[in-house]
């Protein structure tokens, strides 16, 4: 007696580890809430009978901004007036914070096809050895001259063959880079009167 009990529950336990095994059934599972299988919601590029085009992916609202995407202040996000014309003067205060920022962008993004002072054509930088056309010296009276609005702009769309840096560089990042230019094109170009008066005598 005690034997047959034994064997039966020797065959249970091995009937009831057998169905643990992920053993498929022909039971739907029970759901007493269904909203995690079946959402009404559309999924991307999905169809719709709802709307008039067919379309589940909607427009969206006229003058809807996405957050941190809002762009009020034109002169810093553009270089340029709400006229489109280009501004002469950075709108953000030059200092030593913003320069060296400025160094250190500029030596990631810059450096390698305009050389650390940027006179590209004098000191072949990487890129330009290897056979790309050099680009013109930050030094050239031309260069000098123009708006910071515009070199901003050629930071953010490119010009001839530099490519657009907008994707890379933030808005921040490029006022500090054109800040750091006008540092080099500074220190290419100074003369003794640029020299504080404390220590021009020891330059003598």
């Amino acid at each position: 007696m005690k034997m047959r009990i034994l064997t039966a529950a020797m065959l249970c336990l091995v009937l009831a580890v057998g169905c643990a095994r992920n053993r498929p059934s022909d039971e739907p599972p029970i759901h007493l809430n269904t909203n995690m299988d079946e959402q009404p919601k559309y999924k991307a590029q999905a169809s719709s009978e709802f709307f008039v085009d067919g379309q589940a992916m909607r427009q969206p609202v006229e003058g809807t901004v996405a957050r941190g995407w809002l762009r009020e202040d034109v002169v810093f996000y553009t270089g340029k007036t709400e006229n489109g014309k280009l501004v002469k003067v950075s709108p953000v205060p030059v200092t030593m914070e913003l320069l060296e920022r400025g160094r250190e962008r500029y030596s990631i993004y810059c450096s390698p096809c305009h050389g650390q002072t940027g006179a590209a054509q004098d000191i072949k930088a990487i890129v330009v050895q290897k056979g790309m056309l050099a680009p013109p010296s930050f030094h050239e009276q031309r260069l000098r001259d123009v708006e910071d609005g515009h070199l901003f702009d050629v930071i953010t769309n490119g010009i001839r063959n530099m490519p657009p840096y907008k994707y890379q560089i933030s808005v921040e990042d490029r006022w500090a880079i054109v800040a750091y230019f006008r540092a080099l094109q500074r220190s290419q170009n100074a003369t003794v009167e640029d020299v504080p008066e404390s220590i021009r005598q020891g330059l003598k």
